[in-house]
């Protein structure tokens, strides 16, 4: 099983983060409604409040950084534990910023939040500038010491463990320092168990091929149609429409950077965020994640692809419950 990171919770942050926004009545769907986050939220924090997982973090972030800088020095580096690194921010209801995709209101300021973002520093107000601690001490040093700080801390990737579509299979004791301050504060990671190894993959299946559903497809038929008549054809799936606008912007920031096969200088060249042709491509996401909006009040496409998932989650909690009850009883016991 190849992973870039605990399957749980990648998969769980994306499907809330797809549903976000969701203006819920009393006897509509929402995704803490999922039958599988039952089993799954034991691994990620799920069960806990915005404000829990954040004070849980940040306790973990500090312990893991006093860790590592504990077994840099034993290594024969300094290393100043660096609590902006990785830095989890739950917005709350008092927050400026929001995430509201599903309000026509919002949708006019921020299409699907891609180009313009309600969290950028230009919408929330100016970015706190972030400071590395290490970066004098790393100033010091040449560069195959830099080399060997960067590998002892991190730990030295072997492409043989890269598969061709780029992911890898992580294992704490190739991480370096960061790996071993990792299990030492979070023990075995259950989901990476061999135990649960057949889980994974079968979970794998189900969140890689639910849109392969006739359901699913269905649904995406509805919406498509709506989308054309709308006069924004070709698009086959809902999912496809903001990936479009993630595309273009990806292909403007190239034009600019290149594809990181050349060394550039990003300080003495034009902001491409900045460019004419970033801000025709934030029109477009508005006037495309408007006519999306639309279709999908239109086909009701939230709650109908919620009642769609969750039914396929219920069955395959029926054909693999004392699975799922081994992971979440290890879950919870690894807390």
């Amino acid at each position: 099983m190849r992973s870039t990171g605990p399957l749980a919770a990648i998969a769980a942050t994306a499907l809330a983060l797809t549903l976000a926004g969701c203006s819920a009545g009393a006897n509509e769907l929402t995704y803490e409604d999922s039958p599988l986050n039952a089993y799954l939220s034991s691994s990620y924090g799920g069960d806990l409040s915005p404000e829990e997982q954040q004070k849980q973090f940040d306790e973990q972030q500090r312990k893991q950084e006093e860790l590592m800088a504990k077994c840099m020095a034993k290594e024969g580096f300094e290393y100043t534990p660096n609590l902006q690194n990785g830095g989890m921010i739950i917005a709350s209801d008092g927050d400026d910023a929001k995430w509201e995709p599903d309000k026509k209101s919002w949708v006019e300021k921020y299409g699907y939040g891609i180009v313009n973002s309600p969290f950028s520093s230009e919408s929330s107000g100016p970015a706190e500038e972030y400071v590395d601690p290490n970066q004098e001490y790393l100033d010091s040093l040449s560069e195959s010491e830099k080399t060997a700080f960067y590998e002892t801390a991190y730990g030295k990737q072997d492409e043989e463990d890269v598969s061709e579509d780029g992911s890898y299979e992580y294992k704490w004791e190739n991480a370096g320092c960061q790996g071993w301050a990792q299990h030492e504060l979070q023990g075995d990671d259950p989901w990476q168990a061999d135990e649960f190894a057949d889980l994974r993959d079968k979970m794998t299946e189900l969140w890689t091929t639910s849109q392969e559903s006739s359901e699913f497809k269905d649904l995406n038929t509805k919406w498509a149609k709506c989308m054309s008549d709308g006069g924004e054809p070709g698009f086959k799936a809902q999912s496809e429409a903001s990936q479009s606008i993630s595309e273009e912007q990806n292909k403007i920031y190239e034009a600019a950077y290149g594809d990181g096969t050349t060394e550039i200088d990003p300080e003495n060249m034009p902001d491409p965020s900045k460019s004419p042709e970033m801000k025709a491509l934030g029109e477009k996401e508005i006037k495309l994640a408007l006519v999306d909006l639309g279709c999908r009040e239109k086909t009701d496409y939230t709650q109908q692809s919620l009642k769609i998932q969750f039914a396929l989650e219920e069955k395959f909690i029926k054909d693999n419950k004392a699975d799922l009850e081994a992971f979440k009883a290890a879950a919870e016991q690894s807390k």
